[in-house]
């Protein structure tokens, strides 16, 4: 097979796959209430933006597949908390607070998503202040919610032709299959967890990110097309330049969620001081993409360039801004 011949083989397998396509749901909702990217609060963010005084709330709500729940309690309850701080870090803030819903048939099977819950709560210092708690439910189910606050944003919006994409992904860590979670956390102590909660909202209070997202389930390639339509421009990612776990294949990273992971749009002129930030924690930050005109995300490699998603004729969120700003 040619090297084009793999890369298009990579596209077809990333865009037909639950993960990626899974994101399609939103535009589902975004349509039936009626929102755009002009909305209050700000939709297609990782978080809810509430301007107050000199800053922002912010909050989040995560729901979870039932099938993860059911099968794992205990990290699906870690993971409540920790993908929930990572929306309000993917906005230039700094988390407050967590709720929860939570459904099980009994107390002893919600036992363990609580526990998860509480263990990750103490390791990121974040306090669980209540929630919602339904003990006659046919099955385990899970939704968390998160306060927080930002003194300077980082939005999915501003991403600008001529910037630059950069990859800020902690490897340290495992898969915990069956699904495409990358753990790098469970084995972190909770000082460097809590390191980590201020390196995003210190760059965006420094003026040194321009747009950004939290590397969700759909990982780089669906969180790509996500800030490219909410910024109404194109992405291209250089596949050579990404940093792969050890023996980790490119497709199954490119659709993986990481636990502490973000790509960011950059001007080029703060990129080093940006990727600096990252790496004093011994977190890999690379550039490894570039922001254009346009309306699609497309991968690059040894086979050349081949599109990805075309969010004008797909559109993927439904949220572009009115009139292709940047096409």
């Amino acid at each position: 097979m040619s090297p084009r011949e793999e890369l298009q083989q990579l596209v077809r397998g990333l865009r037909a796959h639950p993960s990626i396509r899974g994101k399609l749901d939103i535009r589902d909702s975004t349509e039936t209430l009626g929102l755009t990217a002009q909305s209050p609060g700000a939709p297609g963010d990782d978080a809810a933006v509430l301007p107050r005084g000199d800053g922002y709330d912010l909050m989040a709500t995560e729901g979870f597949i039932n099938g993860f729940v059911q099968a794992d309690p205990w990290f699906a309850g870690w993971c409540g908390v920790m993908v929930n701080i990572s929306d309000i870090l993917a906005m230039g803030g700094r988390p407050s607070a967590i709720t929860n819903a939570l459904w099980a048939p009994d107390a002893t099977a919600a036992t363990p998503v609580l526990a998860g819950m509480k263990a990750a709560s103490a390791a990121y210092g974040v306090p669980i202040v209540g929630g919602h708690t339904n003990l006659r439910s046919e099955q385990l189910q899970l939704a968390v919610s998160i306060h927080g606050h930002a003194n300077a944003l980082i939005t999915s919006q501003n991403a600008r032709p001529g910037d630059v994409l950069l990859a800020a992904v902690d490897l340290r860590g495992a898969y915990r299959l069956p699904f495409d979670n990358w753990n790098a956390a469970l084995t972190a102590p909770p000082e460097r967890l809590r390191r980590n909660l201020t390196i995003l909202p210190d760059l965006a209070e420094a003026g040194l990110l321009r747009a950004g997202k939290d590397i969700s389930q759909g990982g780089i390639a669906g969180t790509a097309v996500m800030l490219a339509e909410c910024s109404g421009v194109a992405m291209d990612i250089h596949t050579d330049a990404l940093p792969l776990p050890d023996g980790t294949a490119l497709e199954q990273w490119l659709r993986s969620f990481p636990s502490f992971g973000f790509l960011l749009s950059v001007a080029p002129e703060a990129v080093e001081a940006c990727c600096a930030a990252f790496h004093a924690q011994e977190i890999s930050a690379v550039p490894c993409g570039t922001v254009s005109a346009g309306h699609g995300v497309s991968f690059s490699g040894p086979g050349g360039t081949v599109p990805f998603w075309d969010y004008a004729d797909t559109p993927y969120l439904g949220l572009a801004p009115k009139g292709a700003i940047h096409a």
